[in-house]
């Protein structure tokens, strides 16, 4: 069976199965997908962003995540983009902060609830994946992400990394390093490059474990989600905005 024919065979049988739901937004593909993982469901893995250190020249994380995952620099604007960093500026104020901008792996993901294939699915542990086998290329998640944070491969790809398997005709977005979550490490590579420079701009851990880092800055200090009106509970936050 070649790629095409396998690809449209997927998107028709996740048709039928895709919509007989366990409950909203659940479906019987995603539970397997979340069961099969081995993901601890006590934990949720998030990462908080303090804006005051990150220096708006700076791409750092953008350049770790890069060598991490084999994911070229981009050249054009449809290029794989797994961390894109972002000048805000408040109009009234003129106040400005530079801070990365990823896929913000929320509790309440549209990715998921639109991808017709579960190839969007969720981990008991909070992390938003695409299962790139039986992704079939439709890019709905692409367009009900309001964060921009999915890319769509469009060229073939050489020399990938085996921790991080990647596909032309598949959509693709940041994993939090789940690769190394599963070996036991407990730092993403973008938080451990942004910790070398010495900046300390990005905290990652367990937002469920009142004892973290990051769950007493989250519970301590002013922290804000992006686009929280839409209330997706995300797993990324980000301190001094």
């Amino acid at each position: 069976m070649n790629d095409s024919t396998r690809r449209a065979f997927l998107g028709s049988a996740a048709a039928a199965i895709g919509g007989v739901a366990l409950a909203p937004g659940i479906h019987l593909i995603e539970a397997a997908h979340a069961a099969g993982t081995g993901a601890d469901p006590a934990v949720r893995w998030g990462m908080l962003i303090d804006t005051t250190k990150c220096a708006s020249g700076c791409d750092d994380c953008v350049k770790a995540c890069q060598r991490e995952h084999a994911v070229a620099a981009p050249k054009r604007s449809t290029d794989p983009q797994w961390i894109r960093k972002v000048e805000l500026k408040e109009m009234r104020t003129g106040r400005t902060a530079s801070l990365p901008v990823m896929c913000q792996h929320c509790a309440e993901p549209p990715c998921v609830d639109v991808c017709p294939t579960g190839a969007s699915f969720k981990r008991a542990d909070g992390i938003v994946l695409v299962d790139r086998h039986i992704c079939i290329g439709c890019r709905y998640c692409m367009m009900a992400c309001p964060y921009k944070a999915r890319s769509f491969v469009h060229e073939p790809l050489a020399d990938q990394h085996p921790d991080a398997p990647r596909g032309k005709g598949c959509v693709e977005s940041c994993t939090l390093c789940v690769h190394r979550i599963d070996r036991g490490e407990r730092i993403t590579a973008c938080a451990e490059a942004c910790r070398a420079a010495g900046h300390d701009a990005i905290v990652f851990g367990d937002l469920n474990d009142p004892a973290s880092e990051i769950s007493r800055r989250v519970r301590e200090t002013r922290t804000t989600q992006l686009r929280a009106d839409l209330k997706l509970d995300l797993g990324v936050r980000y301190e001094g905005l």
